[in-house]
């Protein structure tokens, strides 16, 4: 795909007819971008993810991939309480060159060594950050990423996921018109007639 990390191209699904939720829905996602998709709950943000990930398969079109990785929107439920941060890391991804990322993601390698209930929310979310890295995507699926996190935290995990654009794309979902002004090149408004992306400002 080259610096093409996601296209979908004329996507159609629904759930039920009466409701349309992608009509002939398209995008492009290249490394070293940003798109956001934004809507209310229940708009299908999160039906694309499942889409993309082919949990759903679409009415009509076509969803092309690289290799991605997710980051969730409750970092607490994404790890399993009683296993260790770094058994859960090692189960999906080489810890080859760990050292790198935790300096850029400022964790010290004994957090790992924990349960996630001893880590703080940003903590964890950081370490979710360096799982989906670890993994070595091209794509980053990031549901909500910072939205179970205060203020001053939601800044600083997504300047940091941010920095690793040189060598990812990220798709992300949220409610956040702020951050989504902010992290985005692209933003796509998902509900009634919101289907046309429509760039960030």
């Amino acid at each position: 795909m080259g610096d093409t990390v996601l296209e979908i191209r004329d996507l159609t699904f629904y759930y039920d007819k009466s409701r349309v939720l992608y009509r002939d829905f398209s995008l492009t996602l290249h490394k070293g971008e940003v798109i956001t998709i934004v809507g209310e709950s229940g708009s299908g943000k999160s039906t694309l993810f499942e889409l993309i990930t082919g949990e759903l398969k679409p009415v009509a079109g076509e969803i092309k991939t690289a290799k991605f990785a997710q980051i969730f929107q409750d970092p607490y439920s994404s790890f399993h309480p009683t296993y260790t941060i770094l058994s859960q890391i090692e189960e999906v991804a080489s810890t080859e060159g760990i050292e790198k990322y935790l300096e850029t993601l400022n964790l010290e390698r004994d957090l790992l060594l924990k349960k996630p209930h001893r880590l703080s929310g940003g903590q964890l979310q950081r370490c979710s950050i360096l799982r989906a890295l670890l993994q070595k995507p091209d794509l980053i699926l990031a549901d909500e990423p910072t939205s179970a996190l205060d203020n001053v935290v939601q800044l600083d995990v997504m300047k940091l996921l941010m920095r690793f654009l040189d060598r990812v794309g990220i798709l992300m979902i949220t409610h956040d018109e702020d951050l989504a002004r902010w992290a985005s090149d692209q933003i796509i408004r998902i509900g009634e007639d919101a289907t046309t992306p429509q760039p960030a400002t």
